[in-house]
C-alpha cells in the first residue's frame, strides 16, 4: 500500500544512572570510591534507502524509542551505552518537527543519515566526586532523559521523468511498456490511485527512473479528483511528459475535451501549484496512434507543438510499442543533457 505522509513519536534513550560504590577487598577496609558512570542513551537515527518506496511501515507505528543506557558499576565500570534506533525512509523523504513546522531534514540521497533525537547523557559515578576534602563521597547522578519530540514525514518521489496526463490517457500502460513496473492498468477513470515508479534501461549502460503521476483533473491544485496528494510528486521530477490522447467524437464532445485543451489545462494546474514546474523541460506525447481517429490528427497536433509552442512532441502507442524505442532514446537524451533535444536523434554512444 503507497502511503506518503505519517507522524511518529520518537523518543532517545536514557542515560543510565552513575553509581556509588566503595573498594571492597581483603585487607583494604577503607577502600575508596570505585562507583561508574552511566552508559549514554541510545539515538534515533533516520537513514535513507532506495529500498523502500513507501511511508506505510509507520502507518501503525506510532512510538519508536531507542534503548537507554545501563547504568555504572563498581570497580569503575562504565554502563554499556544504549542501542541506537534506526528508521529507514525511502529516498525523496521530508522530515518536519510536527510542532514548530520547521524542516528538520531532506533525505535525497541513497545512505544519508541525520540523528533525529539524541541520547540523554549517562550519570556520574561517585568516583566522580573524590577531592582532597571528601576521600569517601556518596554522591552521583542519575542519567539525563533522551530527547523526544513528534515528527511528520512527508514522501515526495525523486524521479527523472514524470508522466502527467488526464485519467485514462494511458500514462500506466507507458511506464509498464518503458519498465519493469506492473501497475494496475483498466480503461476506466482513476484506475492509478497511487503513483508509480519504474527504471527504463534505455542503453546497455544507462538508466534513468520515471514516475506515473495519477491522473489530474481541471482544479486538481485545488483538490478535485486525486488533488495535490500528487502533485507535490511532480516537484520532484526533472522533465515533465504530458501525455495526451484524442477522444471519438461523441466522447469527446459528451466530455468537452480536446487534446489541446486538456494540455492547457494541464499546464494551467501545474503552474497553480508551483509556477517553478513550468521551468523544468518539457515533452508532449500523443499516445494511442494505432487508433486510426488518433493517428490522422498526429501530424495537425505536432505542427501546433512544436511550430507554435516550440515544444518537442513524439507520437507512440503504448500498447502496440509503437515508436516506444524512439521514445525513450528521446528520454534518456534529455535527461542525460538536461533538456530535449528537437534535433536529428543520437545513438547513445554518439553523445
Amino acid at each position: 500500500m503507497f502511503v506518503d505522509e505519517a507522524k511518529i513519536e520518537i523518543e532517545a534513550g536514557r542515560g543510565g544512572d552513575g553509581v556509588t560504590s566503595f573498594r571492597r577487598e581483603k585487607y583494604v577496609p577503607r577502600g575508596g570510591p570505585d562507583g561508574g558512570d552511566g552508559g549514554k542513551g541510545g539515538d534515533v537515527v533516520l537513514v535513507a534507502t532506495t529500498n523502500q518506496h513507501t511511508l506505510s511501515d509507520y502507518r501503525h507505528q506510532k512510538h519508536i524509542r531507542a534503548k537507554n543506557g545501563r547504568p555504572g558499576e563498581g570497580n569503575n565500570r562504565t554502563g554499556a551505552n544504549g542501542d541506537d534506533k534506526v528508521i529507514a525512509l525511502p529516498v525523496g523523504t521530508l522530515v518536519y518537527d510536527d510542532t514548530s513546522g520547521e524542516l528538520l531534514v531532506d533525505m535525497v540521497e541513497e545512505g544519508q543519515t541525520y540523528v533525529a533525537a539524541h541520547g540523554g547523557k549517562g550519570g556520574l559515578g561517585n568516583t566522580r566526586f573524590k577531592s582532597a576534602t571528601n576521600r569517601a563521597p556518596r554522591k552521583s547522578t542519575q542519567g539525563k532523559p533522551g530527547e523526544s519530540l513528534m515528527l511528520r514525514l512527508e514522501l515526495k518521489l525523486i524521479a527523472d521523468v514524470g508522466l502527467v496526463g488526464f485519467p485514462s490517457v494511458g500514462k500506466s500502460t507507458i511506464i509498464s511498456t518503458l519498465s519493469s513496473a506492473r501497475p494496475k492498468v483498466a480503461a476506466y477513470h482513476f484506475t492509478t490511485l497511487t503513483p508509480n515508479l519504474g527504471v527504463v534501461q534505455w542503453n546497455p549502460l544507462e538508466e534513468f527512473t520515471i514516475a506515473d503521476i495519477p491522473g489530474l483533473i481541471e482544479g486538481a491544485h485545488e483538490g478535485k479528483g486525486l488533488g495535490i496528494q500528487f502533485l507535490k510528486h511532480i516537484e520532484r521530477t526533472n522533465l515533465i511528459v504530458h501525455v495526451i490522447e484524442v477522444l471519438p467524437e461523441a466522447e469527446a464532445e459528451a466530455y468537452g475535451r480536446e487534446p489541446i485543451a486538456d494540455f492547457e489545462t494541464l499546464r494551467g494546474e501545474l503552474r497553480a501549484f508551483n509556477e517553478d514546474l513550468l521551468e523544468l523541460p518539457e515533452l508532449v506525447c500523443l499516445n494511442k496512434i494505432d487508433l486510426p481517429y488518433v493517428a490522422e490528427k498526429a501530424d495537425e497536433l505536432r505542427a501546433y507543438f512544436e511550430d507554435e509552442l516550440g515544444l518537442p512532441f513524439m507520437a507512440i502507442s503504448a500498447a502496440t510499442h509503437q515508436n516506444i524505442e524512439e521514445f525513450k532514446k528521446m528520454l534518456g537524451h534529455a535527461v542525460k543533457e538536461g533538456s530535449f533535444d528537437t534535433g536529428p536523434a543520437k545513438e547513445w554512444w554518439e553523445e
